[in-house]
């Protein structure tokens, strides 16, 4: 059901990107899913690079935050096996790199906010919280990680 959703948007889920360091790309602990920061990457590519506010704009950083989600959901799949195996989307953390005294990251945020209530319907309607950072790994211009009840 999932990825007839994802079909009819358009979106066709990426090879799971391989993690930057000594850390591994989630857990899952009882029906809970734990998973690592996911970058903006296409293709294991970052799709922008920069700050927002400076070489990056509001509108190619919402659509980093929509690619972040594409790339961790990609992992997701992975672990899980099925995208139909998650419940609900409980939290999702965004950082944004960010200018000094930018104060938009809700903005942002929405990129990825929207696009799990696009796939999940109403079980995609998480907590949230968005971050303005000074940096991001790979000068990535967003950073998302997301907890996730699993059916049991």
């Amino acid at each position: 059901m999932i990825n007839e959703k994802l079909a009819e948007l358009g979106i066709t889920l990426p090879k799971p990107s391989k993690p930057l360091a000594a850390y591994i790309p989630g857990h899952i602990i009882g029906n809970m899913l734990y998973t690592s920061g996911h970058l903006a990457r296409k293709d294991g590519e970052l799709i922008h690079k920069g700050k927002i506010g400076a070489e990056v704009s509001e509108e190619a950083g919402m659509d980093a935050a929509k690619w972040c989600i594409i790339d961790l959901l990609a992992t997701v799949n992975d672990m899980l096996g099925s995208l139909d195996r998650i419940e609900k989307i409980v939290k999702i953390t965004v950082f944004v790199n960010c200018i000094e005294g930018y104060g938009n990251q809700p903005k942002i945020a929405n990129g990825a906010s929207e696009l799990l209530v696009e796939i999940f319907g109403e079980n995609g309607k998480h907590a949230r919280s968005a971050v303005g950072v000074s940096g991001l790994p790979l000068d990535s211009p967003v950073e998302i990680e997301m907890i996730a009840l699993i059916k049991e």
